[in-house]
């Protein structure tokens, strides 16, 4: 989708609109309206998943006439909202159509009703406003550029670029480097903003205003519920995420790792399946542990369903490297981008237009290592880690190093920036010569807004990586690189009601000892073989470890520190080089440091074609 009101520097057209043509490629269109003396542009391009009709057609007008929408996603729990609705006569069965009328009814407010994943633009005729608003959990990506008397929206980037002049923040590229991906609403544009997973954007047509509020509500912990209840209440939760989210009018694969998350969501969509659902995997030529073919492989096995797996090798990793960059439209520093463009070429070759993933269950449920760490905090004196700091160049594994340089700070915010920290403020300093001080804005306000301080430090971080590091990292990239194959991948561990039932857990449910995800794998137990559940992790990464030294590792230092290099407009190349030689030296290991210096390269590259 993508919209404008007021005037740009070019024509709003269809060429414009096909920038986006990917997200869409089922049917198309533009409306064009004059409230309250705003020209205003509404474009969008249709993935048809429910009700493939022509009464899925956008921008969908409400029966009542008096709303406009453009919108993104799948509501999950659509057909419930329509019993509230008992006197509307339905043209097809969209759940564009039933939100446009629900909220022509309820308000705008009544988004909070909706259990999906959505972007969308609402045009409300009578009060002259519009509306963007964002899912709870960011899955889809709204992007928005306001000047005086003009905003511009869309799905993407690519058409609010053609429409509107862009420079590079310098500012938000020092955050970037801090934390590995630009959280909402910063994005490497100084004219560009995302909107904020769970919030609404309010534009007033008559005086220009703009107005963002939070739909988001935080859960309190009920530390009285007993594991065995909890787990059955898990169950039910998690059973009905995946019959809601198979919801569609055409079929629907699953993409699954050799772990528990992607075979629980499987084994449930295999449940409600009348034949083999589609599996999909992706692993590495070369003997590395990252792959996990094998175990993807003997999961698809036991659980019956139709299984596909492609591996690539560093060369495909290398050749496809900076059309990823363009595709998920941000640098990131995260080297799964590469393997997700492969999986869901995979996934499109097959005819398969919807798949379940299983993302998002390490943040509500304590699967990382940083919340163990964090549980750490204030149980060893803050001076023995002061100690340690003088020793930390020496040690190799990175969630140590955070953990010595995070975990004698008092200031629960400042730990957690040094915990998420890739770059340090002194590695940043000397990299762009800029003074970091963004990042531990953007993690204070849903620190803020989710009540952290009634939580214990553990929970009150999940709570925030969920709407941070997830929605602007791990969820951008796997909606971009999706849709850029015209696939919708979907969250089911996102489900409202799970991750506020999950949310309310007490922390001992989530993690038990050094067991992460501990109330998951026992509720997997009782339809999962031991096998599948407590195999070691792998994550679904890359082998950029090795692949980042030696001669490939050198070519990359060459390319960037060239002296024509792009980022010698905004770099100390030499520090650059020095980043680099750490890693080919066997120093330190420094693959997600190096990930993200090449992803800059190539978006700047891109930036400038």
């Amino acid at each position: 989708m993508c919209g404008i009101v007021g005037t740009v520097n070019k024509p709003f057209n269809k060429d414009t609109l096909d920038l986006i043509k990917h997200r869409g490629p089922d049917d198309g269109d533009i409306a064009n309206l004059n409230i309250a003396q705003n020209d205003i542009c509404l474009g969008h391009r249709r993935l048809s998943i429910q009700d493939l009709s022509a009464a899925g057609h956008q921008p969908m007008w409400s029966a009542c006439g008096k709303f406009v929408i453009i919108f993104n996603g799948e509501i999950y729990n659509h057909l419930e909202l329509r019993e509230k609705l008992p006197d509307i006569e339905w043209r097809g069965h969209s759940d564009t159509e039933t939100i446009v009328n629900y909220m022509a009814r309820y308000g705008i407010e009544s988004v909070r009703d909706f259990n999906g994943i959505f972007g969308f633009g609402l045009v409300d005729v009578d009060a002259a406003k519009l509306y963007l608003a964002r899912d709870r959990y960011g899955v889809k990506p709204i992007y928005y550029h306001v000047d005086e008397k003009t905003l511009v929206f869309g799905s993407e980037i690519r058409p609010i670029r053609q429409l509107v002049g862009t420079s590079i923040d310098k500012n938000n590229l020092a955050t970037l480097l801090k934390l590995r991906y630009n959280p909402a609403p910063t994005t490497l544009y100084d004219s560009i903003q995302k909107l904020r997973p769970g919030h609404i954007l309010t534009y007033d047509l008559q005086n220009h205003e703009i107005e963002i509020s939070s739909f988001i509500t935080s859960v309190r912990v009920d530390e009285t519920v007993s594991f065995e209840d909890a787990i059955k209440r898990y169950g039910e939760f998690f059973e009905q995420a995946i019959r809601r989210q198979l919801l569609a009018d055409v079929e629907v694969g699953v993409l699954l790792s050799g772990g528990i998350d992607s075979a629980l969501v499987a084994y449930y969509a295999q449940k409600y399946s009348d034949k083999p659902i589609k599996t999909f995997t992706i692993g590495f030529r070369e003997d590395d542990e990252s792959d996990e073919t094998l175990d993807a492989r003997e999961t698809a096995r036991i659980l019956g369903t139709e299984h596909y797996e492609i591996k690539i090798t560093d060369r495909e990793f290398e050749e496809i490297f900076k059309e990823c960059i363009g595709i998920v439209e941000e640098p990131l520093g995260t080297t799964s981008i590469i393997p997700m463009y492969y999986l869901n070429r995979l996934v499109a070759a097959h005819g398969v237009k919807v798949v379940l993933t299983g993302q998002g269950a390490d943040e509500p449920l304590g699967g990382y290592a940083r919340y163990r760490g964090e549980m750490m905090y204030g149980k060893v004196p803050g001076f023995v880690f002061e100690m340690l700091k003088p020793l930390s160049g020496f040690i190799k594994n990175e969630s140590i190093y955070r953990a010595i340089h995070a975990l004698g700070e008092n200031n629960t915010i400042k730990r957690w920036e040094k915990i998420y920290a890739l770059f340090s403020d002194r590695e940043i300093g000397k990299l762009v010569d800029v003074d970091e001080t963004k990042s531990r804005e953007l993690i204070e306000y849903f620190y803020i807004l989710l009540d952290g301080k009634r939580k214990d430090g553990t929970n009150a971080m999940m709570s925030n990586d969920i709407r941070m590091n997830l929605c602007d990292d791990l969820l951008l990239y796997t909606d971009k690189i999706s849709m850029h194959f015209s696939i919708e991948a979907r969250v089911p561990m996102l489900d409202n009601d799970l991750v506020d039932y999950i949310e309310s857990l007490p922390l001992q449910h989530k993690i038990h000892g050094k067991e992460g995800k501990y109330i998951h794998k026992k509720f997997a137990e009782s339809v999962l073989p031991k096998e599948i559940i407590y195999r070691k992790k792998k994550g679904f990464k890359s082998p950029t470890e090795q692949w980042f030294k030696g001669e490939k590792g050198l070519k990359y230092k060459n390319m960037l520190t060239n002296s024509d290099s792009v980022l010698g407009r905004f770099f100390d190349l030499d520090e650059v080089g020095r980043i680099f030689d750490l890693h080919l030296n066997g120093k330190r290991n420094m693959e997600k440091q190096l990930f993200t210096l090449i992803s800059i390269y190539y978006w700047m590259e891109n930036h400038e074609s």
